[in-house]
């Protein structure tokens, strides 16, 4: 399911779904969105634009309610930066959805926005990344994450962050129990980027039943 809250090429995201597989619709119904098997978040532009839509569509309390439940949601892009705890814009600080630790700022790089094909550097532990570890991906960002300091107990499964790298380090994808981001566009990345949607479908709760 991907979710139309107002933000994010959400029609490309839908079709890169159906590439990978995946019976896939597109939706603005709370209920539907609470249901899926997985719920797919995008977002582009300003952080305190998109958080302002999740929001007012609910969005916020969708995605906090499914990863409550252990229901996976993959954030892409600024759907990805909104779920650390704020993110810093032109010295304004907005308050995010606070699913992980940390903030959002500007890449300290010489050319900016930071546009196009990167190499990652996966988590040994990765499974979004299965067979596609050395591949590259599509990026459109100014802002990123660029620490990483979210600590779980067991029995949880330790967090799987990737790193990417423009002017400095920053996360380019994070893999954490039901919810899995990434800065860069799997929809823009061509067969790495579909086989990437494959792997996250095949961890969802209907590929193992």
């Amino acid at each position: 399911m991907v979710f139309d809250y107002g933000s994010g090429n959400v029609h490309s995201a839908v079709k890169a779904l159906q590439a990978a597989g995946a019976d896939v619709e597109l939706t603005r119904s709370r209920v539907a969105a609470l249901e899926a098997d997985g719920l797919l978040v995008p977002g582009v532009g300003a952080f305190s634009a998109v958080v302002q839509a999740l929001r007012a569509s609910g969005g916020d309390g969708i995605i906090d309610k499914r990863l409550s439940g252990g229901l996976p949601v993959l954030g892409i892009c600024v759907g990805m930066q909104v779920m650390f705890e704020e993110g810093v814009e032109g010295g304004v600080t907005t308050e995010g959805l606070g699913e992980w630790p940390g903030s959002v700022h500007a890449l300290d790089a010489p050319i900016l926005p930071h546009i196009g094909w990167n190499t990652v550097r996966p988590g040994a532990a990765t499974r979004l990344f299965a067979g596609i570890e050395d591949e590259r991906f599509y990026f459109v960002h100014s802002f990123a994450a660029q620490s990483w300091r979210f600590d779980v107990q067991p029995p949880f499964p330790e967090p799987v962050p990737t790193w990417a790298e423009h002017g400095v380090p920053f996360l380019a994808a994070v893999e954490n129990g039901p919810l899995t981001a990434t800065q860069f566009h799997p929809e823009k990345s061509g067969e790495a980027g579909i086989q990437l949607l494959r792997n996250w479908i095949g961890t969802l709760p209907s590929a193992s039943s």
